[in-house]
């Protein structure tokens, strides 16, 4: 169960919040933020990740429940 970080692997250096895409990924049909254990996001950018969702849901790009 090993995995490797998406965005290690991707060479992403800077997580946006206005990339929706690859925010989608990491949350699960309810709008709710998958935990790294199952993802495999390292602790690094599992804490950028957790900003970029909260700044794209206040701006409205991202539902904070969906239904």
């Amino acid at each position: 169960m090993n995995q490797q970080c998406y965005f290690t692997t991707n060479n992403i250096k800077l997580i946006d919040y206005k990339d929706i895409e690859i925010l989608k990924k990491f949350l699960n049909p309810h709008a709710r933020m998958i935990a790294s254990r199952r993802t495999g996001v390292c602790a690094k950018h599992q804490r950028q990740l957790a900003s970029a969702v909260k700044r794209a849901r206040f701006m409205g790009l991202i539902p904070y429940i969906a239904q």
